[in-house]
């Protein structure tokens, strides 16, 4: 959510964005939480902890605030693993879908490191849900954005 305040040419970009566009696009987990986190609802609350906490990495080499292991909330902790999971095996503007086995391949290089091994090991145990939660919520590009 927090992406609506990334501008559109950082936003669409069809190719590797500069340093200083990637510390702007970096701002989009800030200003996410920061978005959600003024409700009192339930769901709310936690949309703003997913928003502030999917690109912490378990090792601590995250972002925005560097957290590691345990101290990053287990729903920001779940969406960084469905974010890459989904984020790789998909067609964005820039890039095409990797192969399935490539990207288990990286999510296995990357247990430890940027996800929680444990919440790998369901993922890998549950695959053909994940794979078919993915297929019946496919993302259609038309045209241009």
């Amino acid at each position: 959510i927090g992406k609506v305040g990334i501008p559109d040419a950082i936003l669409h970009k069809p190719g590797k964005l500069t340093p200083e566009e990637w510390e702007i696009m970096k701002t989009h987990a800030q200003l996410g939480q920061d978005m959600l986190s003024g409700s009192d609802l339930a769901l709310f609350q936690i949309g703003a902890t997913i928003a502030g906490s999917h690109h912490e990495k378990w090792n601590g080499s995250g972002y925005p605030r560097g957290l590691s292991g345990d101290t990053i909330p287990l729903e920001g902790r779940i969406v960084a693993l469905a974010d890459v999971f989904d984020a790789l095996g998909s067609d964005r503007c820039y890039k095409q879908a990797w192969p399935l086995d490539r990207v288990l391949e990286l999510i296995e290089a990357e247990r430890g490191q940027h996800f929680d091994p444990q919440l790998v090991t369901l993922m890998l145990a549950n695959l053909d849900k994940f794979l078919d939660i993915r297929e019946q919520h496919k993302d259609i590009y038309v045209g241009e954005h």
